[in-house]
């Protein structure tokens, strides 16, 4: 659909036309979705145009560390730019940084970590709220990595407070009777700050903390026939438009890559390391089942029909999920590599000339509808995750 067709469609939702003949072939943002699209942009977040241009051409799909490399710093290095005169502490930018670590580790290039370093060094390298929640605490996890670089007390100082004004909470906060990982997405940003904690002081009640946290959020929201997670409780009853459970892809997304993010860290003697590597297992088979033809997965994994477009957020956090898991041995090569292939073939279909990466759902808690172009930093972050775990699974290809 070219500029125009697009432009004309989205006038026609907003009641700008009389013609349906030139609504596009997928649903366009509802006014209440809109919003959400709006505010985010407003917070830098990202952007969503009507037509992001021309997409790449320059890219290989082929999984050889060169290629991967290309994409990866294709899109790093437009993000970086956009992201620079922005940076904050907000979960949305730690899953980006979160990406440029891992970006650096995995090019070499020490550009990314030193951009991580100054936006650390603004914050003071401290967290955005007393008794912060999972999406506060996130930005701890480049901390901490920075302070496995060069371990110097006041990277982790600050954190390791806020830890203890929570250790002992069992509940969300003082007043809040809410689980402390209440919802799925918590599962990426919490356990790995809690799993790098432990692993620089050696104390095990941080990673005790972990096991009873993640545990109380398993038995409240994991679906044992699906394998997969609902968003939060209130979604456990909630269906799609053709009956069926809502799944939403990036909730799903964060989950398998907390898993890839925490289990490194958990000793091979602990009796509770199954139960997280079962679930690697678990969700990878059932997201396998539900990967499209074009390699992709959709905002509503279950109701795909309902929402067309693929959603580039998910999709690559599965990636890096099951590459993960297969460089782990956790996950068999020959049954999931074609499976990673085939969805790296199709994210890199989503990426502009320019270096931006589309069809990233905005910010919310379920499936939504967006542009085809819509990036979101986030969705970035967990693009880079997956371009660094894949080179590390072809580090021996040509």
């Amino acid at each position: 659909m070219n500029k125009l067709s697009v432009l004309a469609a989205v006038m026609c939702a907003l009641g700008g036309c009389a013609s349906v003949s030139q609504t596009p072939s997928y649903p366009l943002p509802t006014p209440a979705m809109q919003a959400i699209v709006d505010k985010d942009i407003s917070r830098h977040f990202g952007d969503a145009p009507v037509d992001g241009g021309p997409l790449a051409t320059d890219l290989s799909p082929a999984l050889r560390p060169a290629d991967i490399d290309k994409a990866l710093r294709k899109v790093a290095d437009w993000q970086l730019a956009r992201t620079t005169p922005h940076f904050d502490r907000i979960w949305t930018s730690s899953v980006l940084y979160s990406g440029f670590m891992a970006a650096s580790s995995a090019t070499g290039d020490a550009k990314y970590r030193d951009a991580m370093l100054a936006m650390s060094e603004k914050f003071e390298w401290k967290l955005r709220t007393p008794y912060p929640d999972a999406d506060n605490i996130s930005v701890a996890q480049t901390y901490l990595e920075l302070y496995q670089r060069d371990p110097s007390p006041e990277r982790i100082a600050s954190t390791r407070a806020e830890l203890e004004t929570l250790i002992d909470l069992k509940t969300m906060r003082p007043g809040d009777a809410r689980l402390p990982w209440w919802w799925c997405d918590a599962l990426f940003m919490a356990p790995p700050v809690w799993a790098k904690m432990y692993r620089i002081t050696g104390e095990r009640r941080y990673l005790d903390y972990i096991h009873t946290q993640w545990q109380a959020t398993y038995d409240q929201l994991y679906d044992q026939e699906e394998h997969l997670y609902a968003r939060d409780a209130s979604y456990k009853d909630k269906r799609e438009s053709n009956g069926k459970k809502v799944f939403w892809s990036r909730g799903e997304g964060w989950v398998l890559g907390g898993l890839a993010r925490t289990i490194d860290f958990i000793p091979d003697n602990d009796p509770k390391k199954p139960f997280y590597v079962t679930q690697l297992q678990q969700m990878s088979a059932r997201l396998a089942q539900l990967q499209g033809k074009d390699g992709l997965w959709h905002a509503g994994l279950l109701d795909p029909a309902s929402y067309p477009l693929p959603e580039i957020s998910g999709s690559a956090l599965f990636v890096y999920g099951m590459a993960y898991g297969v460089n782990r041995g956790y996950l068999d090569a020959a049954t999931y590599r074609p499976v990673i292939e085939k969805a790296w073939a199709g994210i890199l279909k989503n990426i502009y000339a320019d270096g931006r990466l589309g069809g990233i759902q905005q910010t919310g808690a379920e499936p939504a509808f967006y542009l085809p172009a819509s990036s979101y930093n986030y969705g970035v972050g967990g693009f880079l995750l997956a371009a660094a775990e894949l080179k590390t699974m072809t580090k021996d290809d040509k």
